[in-house]
């Protein structure tokens, strides 16, 4: 049964037993605390409501989306609300002053529209009331959905338009980074705290020093040197914060153009993705929107910006085929990250595998064929040419050894010395915040208990940090001393007098070898075919060639050395396996694998080799077994070995179990009987012959 109040007729019995639903919304916060009067006119809709027939208690108003804006239903908590109670067929109506207050995005203005029309919703505005599953109805709602989405484009094309223009002159002001301020002007200056920006400074230096963002990290934590932070939000907004370096806020400030005096906007690119989500890409540089190099006064010039740009990328871990040399790490490889393929010319990557608990490097130019499915370029064992390198390298600096170690005792005496600066400036800093809460203490009225109390415990807190302050200082300071006085001067000392035992000593980093090479060469280009051929391209211009044999195989490493098997082969003659091992172990040999010797290695080095045994060489010699000289005596043979004991016949032993061939017996050989004499009365001593 329709329901004809003389306004409208499209309100039936079937809408009003459902509930009418009041959606109000405003755009920003501002919006609700300055345009009240838009707000009164939405809340105003629920009268109109009223007045269609609705029950004043069966009208539901969502104002959950007060300060949010309707470019997307995404995040707006009342809207998917909305759209759930008309999914579920509980709404009979649907308010909202204008299209504009309900959605400023044709995909969920339109989507609305079909689930009302499913669920035979109507839609009211200030205008008047609509069926969405009438034609023109829904055609009108349409266009105001379009001319409502048209609407936030004109008004986001202007804003973006005067933000674009300001900055193209470089005059939008954006937030600045630690170190940086804006005057009474709204010029960009340095910050006024001196601390701040030697901090800056000393962490661009280490940078330049040591060319990644965690050797900084790793050296700021070392010196106890604190970074300084003012947060964007939050109780603590605008303040100045000291605390420790982290990595994430040491890549934020390598990668930000304003520390080298430049301006810069549209960096990044948002896109809008299916879900509703904001995603943000970076952007390379020639798209960037405005660049005014020199736009004000910086910590770095723009062209020290470049290059710490370009050694990041180098330092990069995963760029893809845009990957560079890395930083040098722990690994043995000598040339991790500057050598070039022969082949191909892309940068070659390094495995390492085990032998002997030893790491061993090799060289594997690996990208293209992993990228496309294809065998690898070529691999070249890399323990021959780096020893190689190194060789060449102490070739090298011989003359400039004294040069090199007076630069290196004058920049770590600087660093030190600028380390320990800022780290006084930090007890300065404690010790001026002490003295300002002893003054706060001493201003407040000593009736007033409550507030002296608080005083008087933030003086005590601010008097604890300022010790604490002190003690890590001169720890820091006393550990900075013993390390320049004694352990650097004399490792500084024996770099300028003994170059090449420092450069071999095993206590000597890898990581350092690595810095020093990089000091020199700039790349080495690998070719693996007859030979191996390394051209060596050093940072000066200069090119060297070194030609290289191809590494033996394992097997062939591994092999027993010819000598060694001529010498065993001469020592059967005389000795057993054990005999032997002895002998050769004595001698100072090793086998292929570099292991001593012991009988069973000598016993399979006879049969690898085809070595005749002691054995069958004392046989061919003439000598004869026990059974045949007991036959020959015609005793036992007990009695024989007894003879052998006394030194009545003489036998040669031929295993190591004592197991003896003998001479055969001459003309004065003994007699029958003499075994029993010589066993009872022991006459002579006992003899071991060869």
């Amino acid at each position: 049964m329709a329901v004809t109040t003389g306004v409208n007729s499209k309100v039936t019995a079937k809408h009003l037993n459902r509930d009418a639903y009041l959606y109000i919304r405003q755009s920003t916060v501002r919006q609700v605390f300055e345009n009240t009067e838009s707000t009164k006119r939405q809340y105003a809709l629920q009268q109109r409501a009223v007045a269609l027939g609705w029950p004043y208690e069966h009208v539901h108003v969502i104002d959950s989306d007060l300060g949010q804006s309707g470019a997307s239903a995404a995040d707006r908590e009342g809207f998917q609300r909305l759209v759930s109670e008309v999914t579920m067929g509980r709404v009979g109506i649907v308010l909202g002053l204008e299209v504009s207050r309900l959605a400023r995005n044709n995909t969920d203005w339109h989507r609305l529209l079909e689930i009302c029309a499913l669920s035979d919703t109507l839609i009211l505005d200030e205008d008047g009331i609509y069926n969405p599953n009438d034609f023109n109805d829904r055609l009108l709602l349409g266009l105001k959905g379009t001319m409502s989405e048209a609407e936030l484009h004109l008004l986001m094309a202007r804003l973006r338009g005067g933000i674009l223009n300001k900055a193209r002159r470089g005059e939008l002001a954006t937030p600045l980074p630690i170190g940086f301020v804006y005057d009474n002007n709204e010029r960009v200056q340095l910050d006024p705290d001196r601390q701040v920006r030697e901090t800056i400074i000393l962490f661009f230096k280490t940078f330049r020093r040591t060319g990644s963002a965690g050797a900084i990290v790793k050296e700021f934590n070392k010196q106890d040197i604190l970074f300084p932070r003012r947060p964007r939000s939050g109780p603590k907004k605008g303040e100045l914060i000291w605390g420790e370096l982290e990595h994430s806020r040491a890549l934020r400030t390598l990668h930000n153009p304003r520390y080298a005096g430049v301006f810069f906007y549209g960096r990044t690119r948002t896109r809008k993705g299916v879900d509703g989500r904001i995603f943000s890409e970076k952007l390379p540089q020639e798209e960037w929107h405005t660049l005014i190099p020199e736009a004000h006064e910086g910590y770095i010039s723009w062209e020290v910006f470049q290059d710490n740009q370009r050694r990041l990328m180098e330092s990069a871990q995963a760029h893809g085929k845009e990957r560079r040399k890395s930083p040098p790490r722990e690994g043995p490889a000598l040339l991790q990250g500057t050598v070039l393929c022969g082949l191909c010319g892309t940068r070659m990557t390094v495995r390492y595998h085990m032998r002997s608990n030893q790491m061993y490097p090799v060289y594997v130019c690996q990208r293209e064929g992993i990228e496309h499915g294809h065998r690898i370029c070529q691999h070249i064992p890399g323990a021959g040419i780096d020893k190689a390198i190194s060789d060449l390298i102490l070739e090298t600096l011989t003359p400039m050894t004294l040069e090199v170690a007076l630069r290196v005792q004058e920049e770590f005496s600087a660093r030190l010395e600028e380390a320990d600066r800022l780290r006084f400036k930090q007890v300065e800093r404690a010790r001026y915040e002490a003295d300002l809460a002893r003054q706060r203490y001493m201003q407040v009225d000593p009736n007033n208990r409550l507030v002296a109390d608080i005083l008087e415990a933030e003086w005590n807190d601010k008097l604890r940090a300022l010790q604490q302050a002190q003690e890590d200082y001169e720890h820091q300071r006393q550990k900075d001393r013993i390390l320049v006085d004694e352990d650097e001067r004399i490792r500084v000392m024996e770099l300028a007098t003994d170059f090449p035992r420092l450069w071999r000593d095993p206590k000597t980093l890898d990581r350092d070898r690595k810095r020093m090479v990089r000091l020199l060469i700039e790349d080495i280009t690998l070719i693996k075919k007859e030979i191996i051929t390394a051209h060596v391209r050093f940072k000066g211009g200069t090119n060297t060639t070194l030609t290289l044999p191809l590494p033996l195989p394992s097997w062939k490493k591994w092999k027993t050395p010819e000598e060694i098997i001529k010498k065993v082969d001469h020592l059967i003659d005389k000795q057993t396996d054990k005999q032997i091992a002895d002998t050769l172990n004595k001698q100072g040999l090793r086998s292929g694998t570099g292991r001593p010797f012991h009988s069973h290695m000598i016993a399979r080095i006879r049969k690898e080799y085809g070595l005749k045994s002691r054995y069958d060489r004392l046989r061919e010699d003439g000598k004869l077994t026990l059974d045949e000289m007991s036959g020959r005596f015609g005793v036992n043979p007990q009695t024989i070995k007894i003879w052998r004991r006394h030194g009545l016949v003489c036998g040669y032993a031929y295993n190591d179990k004592k197991c003896c061939l003998f001479e055969p017996p001459g003309p004065n050989a003994p007699a029958k009987g003499q075994g029993k004499n010589l066993k009872e009365r022991r006459l002579f001593p006992e003899v071991v012959s060869d």
